[in-house]
């Protein structure tokens, strides 16, 4: 086990940052200004996100695509807020900002850049539907986690080449899911990671336990329904893409999941395999590679 490579690994996480195409402070205020108890108007929040020039062009590019499907195009931040929300154009920043740790760093080619984040927004979107079918009071923040559960293996691909790729290749060799690789390899799994480096840039902890948790959720206390749900659209995500294999934990964190939830597994796969056939998330997709 490479632990002392892992505890390195960790003490550094707070650095990135820096990396940022733009600075954390401005993630903790659009958080404030976008939070549910929030008061701030659509022309504060576009005043926050007007301070990066380039910032403002990306989010309408995005907001315009066919995954909002809006009937007609909108030309401003503000008016863009206004009709998907003040989530919507908090998790496009978000999209963004992780974007461009990838185009200031190389990948190794073994990572599949395109497949990361369509099953990112993939998650995303089945765990908002899961949690409106199942009355949770913040589906917004379980799109946004869900665009973010995966976030610690795209640092460590990014940051730590050379163990990414020993990772992987572990989990080829045994045909271990992603996670239990990483925690053999150096005692962690990516939840961990995701979730340091989400609270270092300031994210709120309503989000970055359920993204540390999402395969361990009875150990995330308050957060454990979150990161309950968050672990089940990734194993629905993983369910539909992989072709359909059988997966015993997967299948059982799904029935026990949905039953904690009073919802219908066969149901819940079945909706969630149409609202996964649609192209565009494919398209909006395209825009972050």
């Amino acid at each position: 086990m490479h632990s002392e490579q892992a505890k390195n690994f960790l003490a550094e996480l707070p650095e990135i940052r820096h990396d940022l195409p733009f600075s954390p402070g401005l993630m903790h205020k659009l958080f404030a200004q976008t939070g549910e108890d929030s008061l701030a108007s659509l022309d504060e929040v576009g005043d926050t996100i007007a301070k990066d020039q380039g910032l403002t062009a990306k989010i309408l590019a995005v907001a315009n695509s066919a995954f909002y499907g809006l009937q007609a195009r909108v030309g401003t931040v503000q008016r863009a807020a206004a009709v998907l929300g003040m989530a919507e154009i908090r998790n496009i920043v978000v999209a963004f900002g992780v974007r461009a740790l990838t185009r200031k760093f190389p990948l190794p080619k073994e990572f599949d850049l395109l497949n990361y984040w369509k099953h990112q927004f993939c998650v995303g979107s089945v765990a908002r539907e899961l949690g409106k079918r199942a009355g949770t009071p913040d589906t917004a923040n379980l799109f946004t986690a869900g665009l973010l559960h995966d976030l610690g293996k795209l640092i460590t691909a990014l940051y730590r080449r050379d163990d990414w790729l020993a990772m992987h290749a572990l989990a080829v060799e045994k045909s271990l899911p992603d996670h239990k690789a990483e925690e053999e390899y150096w005692g962690l799994d990516h939840g961990v990671i995701g979730s340091l480096v989400l609270k270092s840039w300031d994210f709120p902890a309503g989000l970055y336990e359920p993204v540390n948790w999402h395969h361990s959720p009875r150990l995330a206390g308050v957060f454990s329904g979150d990161a309950a749900m968050l672990g089940m659209a990734d194993a629905i995500a993983h369910r539909i893409f992989d072709g359909g294999q059988a997966d015993d934990e997967a299948d059982q964190h799904i029935a026990k999941t949905c039953e904690q939830f009073g919802l219908d597994p066969e149901e819940i796969l079945e909706q969630a395999g149409e609202l996964l056939s649609d192209e565009s998330i494919d398209r909006v997709v395209h825009l972050l590679v």
